[in-house]
């Protein structure tokens, strides 16, 4: 038998929670080609108005007759009336952290983001509450043969009656949403999570699954799901185990995927964590070994591209899957891979084809490239191992951090495009060398981290405790936590006793699975976390890309190329 959630499984109370009930009145129905006329509103939370926020709008064109005679908004009333972009930021401030409620909220909500787009406002992406969804999931087809707000308004008998005018529609609204929350009350619908998953429609089989989240404690760890024949069907973290699994059967997961999923599961196992480092690697390790059918990411880890220089006498740049010393990556895509390849050949004069070519006797013909003079060619015997062996070098300090002198050769071409008013080249080019940019940055951090036999870090818990990571060539090999009271290094030093022994291999990341170490990187890189200690200095090189992420961020704002001229 499912037992009944309690608050504090749930999430945040109804009670608790502050609702703004809105209507808007328009000149019509396409929010792309009519425009809002009057915006009504009223806050409440518990029962309570808390305020309310009236105004006509200028909509800046003519009303139709038809629905000046629907609402009773004239032209008149609506020419001196603010224009949208001084109400709009007004009741955007209004609502900001409630959750927004409307009769057909489809309709508003669509008004809402049009002008939110056309005024240069990022939509806040508010939890929405539909009265008339609600009221169909609600009230049977005999007791409200119609869920129109006037029909809904004589049914729950409101004191406010709708009048197409926005605050009196917002206040029957608040009425009729009231009257229907006392509705959901009594089939266990007691918090915002419970409402907004009780909106969609849930076969009652999988509301009995409820219970197969009973057993799981409100910790952080990872859940699995399995299916009749112990199979994993998904992975999943959660800082509470219990109330997001539970979250699954209450269908607040709207994805029809994952709705599937649920349907075929017969059990919910967990791995109770430490703290959520120790959860997000552990996902990445079960979603590696048992590579669930509905997880769509880090299933294939070792499934990444590198850049590497090829071992002959001219090497060349080569895509690999399989990391040796002295690679660039990782990256997901192979698209990725050869837009940071080619800005590496826009900076050094690297040969680009891939016909193997001697030490000596070279007797191949020259290609296109070396008639437009982007090639030596070395095939020909126009240039000497020795000749050629600069450019070698260059990448390879440029990777590892010990020189960015092809990065200034870059943006000096760029500077030359811009001044030629070849701005659509430079565009391009600067565009990949932001890429350039950002691809070392992040491999020289990834690499430093996994270069490290031992590093043991610390962050503050919410109680006054510290969560510990013993982190070993990049990889995560212990994880505890020092409640609060507890005196800490004891607790560091069984951590370290108790860490699992790694091995490292060859390659940048000494064998760490890239995800691994880059959620690795990202803890430790969060304000608050401190350095217990660390077996070697952990240090980026003098010449590492870092020091150019801050004009990449500023590449990636676009400015106008006539700009590089300067």
């Amino acid at each position: 038998m499912t037992g009944q959630l309690s608050f504090d499984e749930l999430g945040t109370p109804l009670r608790d929670t502050t609702f703004v009930v809105f209507d808007l009145e328009t000149t019509g129905g396409s929010a792309e080609e009519d425009a809002i006329t009057e915006i009504g509103a009223v806050k409440v939370r518990a029962g309570e108005v808390l305020g309310e926020f009236a105004t006509l709008v200028d909509p800046e064109r003519g009303i139709p007759p038809m629905v000046a005679q629907l609402t009773g908004i004239t032209q008149l009333m609506v020419t001196g009336a603010p224009r949208l972009d001084t109400v709009l930021p007004a009741f955007l401030e209004f609502a900001a952290g409630a959750v927004l409620v409307a009769h057909n909220s489809g309709f508003d909500i669509s008004f809402l983001k049009a002008a939110c787009e056309r005024h240069g406002y990022r939509w806040p992406k508010p939890s929405v509450v539909c009265t008339v969804k609600l009221a169909r999931r609600v009230l049977s087809r005999d007791e409200a043969p119609s869920c129109r707000l006037s029909a809904l308004s004589d049914l729950f008998h409101t004191s406010t009656k709708p009048t197409h005018r926005a605050l009196a529609d917002a206040r029957a609204t608040v009425e009729v949403l009231h009257a229907l929350l006392e509705r959901v009350g009594n089939v266990g619908v007691h918090s915002l999570e419970e409402l907004l998953a009780y909106l969609p429609e849930v076969t009652p089989e999988q509301r009995r699954k409820r219970s197969l989240a009973a057993h799981l404690p409100s910790r952080p760890g990872v859940y699995l799901f399995r299916g009749p024949k112990e199979e994993v069907l998904y992975v999943g973290t959660a800082s509470d185990l219990r109330r997001r699994v539970r979250q699954y059967f209450t269908a607040s997961e709207g994805r029809r995927r994952l709705r599937e999923m649920v349907a075929l599961a017969v059990r919910v196992d967990a791995v109770e964590c430490a703290h959520p480092l120790e959860a997000e690697v552990r996902e990445l390790r079960l979603l590696r070994a048992h590579r669930p059918a509905y997880n769509r990411r880090s299933k294939n880890p070792h499934h990444a591209w590198w850049l590497v220089l090829t071992d002959e006498p001219f090497p060349r740049l080569s895509l690999v899957r399989n990391p040796r010393d002295g690679a660039l990556g990782p990256f997901r895509t192979r698209q990725a891979a050869e837009s940071v390849s080619a800005a590496l050949l826009d900076a050094v004069p690297l040969r680009s084809c891939t016909i193997k070519i001697p030490a000596t006797n070279q007797r191949a013909s020259p290609c296109a490239l070396a008639e437009l003079d982007r090639c030596q060619a070395p095939c020909a015997g126009r240039q000497t191992v020795d000749e050629y062996s600069p450019a070698v070098v260059a990448v390879r300090d440029l990777v590892v951090g010990r020189s960015a002198d092809p990065l200034r050769a870059l943006i000096t071409q760029l500077g030359g495009l811009a001044s030629a008013e070849r701005f659509e080249e430079a565009a391009r080019r600067r565009d990949r060398l932001a890429g350039l940019v950002r691809s070392l940055d992040r491999a020289q951090r990834l690499a430093a981290l996994a270069a490290l036999p031992q590093l043991v870090a610390a962050r503050p818990d919410r109680e006054g405790g510290w969560e510990f990571s013993v982190v070993r060539y990049g990889r995560l090999a212990s994880a505890g936590v020092a409640p609060r009271g507890t005196r800490p290094m004891p607790v560091v030093d069984a951590l370290v006793a108790s860490a699992e022994t790694v091995v490292p291999t060859a390659g940048p990341l000494r064998g760490a699975p890239p995800e691994e170490t880059g959620v690795v990187l990202r803890w430790l890189d969060q304000p608050g976390t401190r350095l217990v200690y660390a077996d070697e200095p952990w240090s980026s090189p003098a010449g590492a890309a870092a020091a150019w992420v801050p004009w990449a961020e500023q590449a990636a704002d676009a400015r106008p190329l006539h700009d590089w001229r300067s």
